[in-house]
């Protein structure tokens, strides 16, 4: 724990990339195998089970640190992270001998059944023990909340140098199920098991958004033009007569969508397909709202799956008779797929990508125009001679997404952001002119200068007409332009309509509040 715990401050305070690579090599290259297992696990988002909850751990951090709650409550609104206002608040030395990593993992994974009482007694036993950054580690274990800027492409490529095995053929061996639980670093790293390999799905490539002087150096003959397709991304797989199907995040979501299960019985063994989970009825491609409406469903009933039925959108074979196709060129592997997709029945619920070709950039330009015709986000731009290569790599695959659609709102309640900008007010809610009513649409944190942030913060604390909690409501003064990807009609929101990816585009000096726009305005973007 002592020696995780201070990777984890070395990789907290460095921004540079070879920097946290060398500090996780020299990690992976000393650690007991079994703690570098955890490691690879946590960096991996593979997290221990919450055994406690965040107000019970908030309660018993107050009693130590012989706080009042509400003092405690305003300390976390200011630091803005649980784990680290617990440790800095537990003013213990920690003069306890720490446990191993796995040792306190284990620990924690055992506290789960345990009565609240037993519970508090092992956590404030260990806060005593442990310095303060053990400590804060010791909180980012027990809440699951590791953010500390490392990407497991990043964790791969420092293994990959500990371990001397190529960074691809790791990336694809820490895909799919695993546990720590399960299996071991030398089953997972050096001797992976082949029948764990039915349901491993590949590393996805991902796009890059496209550059301003792309088209000026590039061939449009070379590409291959698809539009990019609003949806969720997986991969599905079918081996060993049973069907996978995985979402980006790596998480297996087979039964979320049973409807595609079907697909088992007539794609061959040794088959996997790159593509897009889309709500598609009446041979209509539907709104990722109605998406979202599948996604955090625990079960699917019959009714739901009739009213939102999904099909999967397929542009890419990566693995065919069991063999990967993934070096292939693009094109070979598409025009496979399309001559699979041309001998299966038309009822099924899946669905090819067209892969248009262009000579010119002008028609491609026409082409991205008709995205919301298409209900789609924009073009996909993919070289026809590139592999399918692993993580986000510029040069191949390029996104060139529609322009935003944009909205004038009044800014009506501020909240504190977090990290270096706890002291800040940084969370933003909009809203629009109902009549005579501001009604709260849509919220944002992103889009101003440093400078500005100040100047809407120093507005902020000036202006609050009431609190609730750590949010201020604020008097409707400033006008900013609020730009966003999608609209849906929702009745979920008191506005009625949800947007996707709100953030701010500028903020309207020029502009009084009777001047933003209205609920009406924002209902005729819908599609």
């Amino acid at each position: 724990m002592k020696r995780f715990a201070q990777l984890i401050e070395q990789l907290d305070s460095t921004n540079k990339t070879n920097q946290k690579v060398a500090a996780l090599t020299r990690y992976f290259e000393v650690a007991p195998k079994e703690d570098a297992l955890w490691a690879v696990a946590l960096l991996s988002k593979r997290r221990p089970s919450r055994p406690v909850t965040t107000t019970l751990m908030r309660q018993w951090a107050a009693e130590i640190a012989q706080l009042p709650e509400w003092l405690f409550e305003e300390s976390y609104h200011i630091v803005g992270d649980l784990a680290e206002t617990i440790a800095l608040l537990v003013q213990e030395k920690g003069t306890g001998e720490a446990p191993t990593l796995t040792q306190c993992i284990e620990e924690i994974i055992a506290l789960k059944p345990k009565t609240e009482q037993e519970k508090k007694d092992y956590i404030t036993h260990r806060w005593k023990g442990l310095n303060n950054f053990e400590r804060f580690v010791f909180n980012k274990i027990l809440t699951g909340g590791f953010r500390i800027g490392v990407s497991q492409k990043l964790m791969t490529r420092a293994l990959s140098k500990a371990v001397a095995i190529e960074e691809n053929i790791l990336a694809h061996r820490l895909m799919g199920e695993w546990s720590p639980q399960t299996t071991t670093f030398e089953e997972l790293i050096f001797h992976p098991n082949p029948e764990d390999r039915i349901s491993q799905p590949y590393p996805f490539f991902l796009a890059y958004a496209m550059e301003d002087d792309f088209m000026a150096k590039e061939n449009p003959e070379n590409w291959h033009i698809e539009h990019k397709w609003d949806g969720m991304r997986a991969q599905l797989i079918v081996r060993a007569g049973k069907i996978f199907l995985w979402s980006r995040g790596e998480e297996l979501i087979t039964d979320k969508f049973p409807e595609l299960n079907v697909l088992a019985e007539f794609f061959p063994d040794g088959t996997v397909v790159d593509g897009e989970l889309i709500p598609y009825k009446e041979n209509l491609i539907g709104d990722f709202n109605a998406l979202q409406k599948r996604i955090g469903r625990k079960s699917v009933s019959q009714k739901l799956k009739q009213a939102i039925p999904i099909s999967i959108m397929l542009y890419d074979l990566l693995e065919w008779n069991g063999e990967d196709l993934r070096k292939e060129p693009l094109f070979k592997r598409q025009k496979l797929l399309a001559q699979f997709y041309a001998q299966l029945p038309p009822e099924l619920p899946v669905l090819l990508s067209e892969v248009l070709q262009f000579s010119n950039w002008e028609d491609v330009a026409k082409e991205r125009e008709r995205a919301q015709e298409k209900r789609s986000e924009g073009l996909m731009l993919k070289h026809r001679e590139s592999p399918y290569e692993v993580g986000r790599k510029k040069g191949a695959w390029w996104k060139w997404k529609s322009d935003p659609k944009t909205i004038d709102a009044v800014l009506t309640y501020a909240m504190r952001g977090h990290g270096r900008r706890t002291n800040l007010y940084t969370d933003y809610t909009f809203a629009l002119w109902q009549e005579n009513e501001l009604v709260t649409f849509a919220k944002a944190y992103s889009g101003l200068t440093d400078a500005e942030i100040k100047q809407v913060d120093q507005f902020v604390k000036q202006n609050t007409t009431d609190r609730f909690g750590p949010v201020r409501q604020v008097k409707p003064s400033l006008v900013f332009e609020i730009a966003f990807e999608g609209i849906a009609a929702s009745s979920r929101h008191k506005s009625g309509v949800a947007v996707r990816f709100p953030r701010i585009l500028r903020w309207r000096h020029d502009k009084k509040i009777n001047e933003a726009n209205s609920l009406d305005d924002l209902k005729k973007l819908l599609p």
